[in-house]
């Protein structure tokens, strides 16, 4: 079977969190902007908070104290904005579509879900335990966060290792269960807000929606092809992944931009609802 535009059907479907499933960005950025203010730095701008989007805290960090300058550590950056994001994270809420998305692909035959987010354990607690309700259609075994031991250190998004793995988390699954053939990268469809996220798809051999914030839309106006193709950063990463990094090509259609998820296109994918 095929999607209507040529590609694979989609049997598995992987989803980033942050800034995509819920409203977390915006409050990165509120905490960010506590700390700049605190020193007297203007705001965070968006062209440096699309490159520490959709990466580890440590990577994000690192970028963040480049551009900022701030007379203070990596180690007391992260206490302060981590005192912030204690405060704020407990009140996110799902973006637009998510709520039903996530239900109609829970009950979708022959479809399976999973979790992969930069965010580790600590933090997605912080997100999501008065969202319970929300997250509880991806099972304990396909959520895989940014400290899992699973994906190896240092190299989280862009890379494509965490995709990967949580396709390794449906596919172990399926080889359990003899019930069907085991899941390719090809019939997979990453959902991502960040232009690192949709780079680690596209390198995990992926098919990917990409949903950004506004905000990060308007920063790539005119790059959208690029960003689609996953290679408008991927040249600035080796390729130590076993083989597994595919570089896209511009109009390839393995990416596509979606400004919402509400009224998702399932029939688009291949997706039986």
């Amino acid at each position: 079977m095929e999607s209507p535009n040529k590609l694979p059907a989609i049997r598995a479907c992987l989803f980033d969190m942050d800034g995509l499933l819920i409203d977390s960005e915006d409050m990165y950025t509120i905490c960010t902007n506590e700390v700049l203010r605190e020193y007297g730095k203007p705001d965070l701008p968006w062209n440096i908070k699309a490159q520490l989007q959709g990466r580890p805290g440590p990577e994000s960090g690192r970028i963040f104290l480049e551009w900022a300058q701030l007379p203070i550590t990596q180690d007391e950056l992260m206490e302060k904005i981590t005192i912030s994001q204690q405060k704020y994270f407990p009140t996110t809420q799902p973006l637009p579509g998510v709520v039903s998305l996530l239900q109609t692909l829970h009950r979708a035959p022959g479809v399976h879900i999973a979790l992969a987010t930069s965010s580790n354990k600590n933090n997605f607690k912080l997100k999501t335990t008065h969202l319970t309700h929300h997250f509880e259609v991806f099972e304990q075994r396909h959520r895989v966060l940014g400290d899992d031991e699973r994906v190896p250190k240092g190299r989280g998004k862009p890379a494509p290792e965490i995709y990967l793995v949580a396709l390794e988390t449906i596919n172990a699954r399926i080889r359990d269960e003899g019930k069907e053939p085991e899941i390719k990268p090809c019939e997979c469809l990453v959902f991502e807000d960040s232009v690192p996220g949709v780079e680690a798809g596209r390198r995990a051999g992926m098919q990917v929606v990409w949903c950004p914030h506004p905000g990060l839309l308007n920063e790539y106006k005119g790059r959208e092809d690029e960003v689609l193709a996953g290679t408008s950063i991927m040249n600035q990463y080796g390729s130590s992944s076993g083989g597994h990094e595919i570089p896209g090509k511009i109009g390839d259609g393995y990416a596509r931009l979606h400004a919402t998820l509400e009224n998702f296109p399932y029939a688009d994918y291949g997706i039986a609802v």
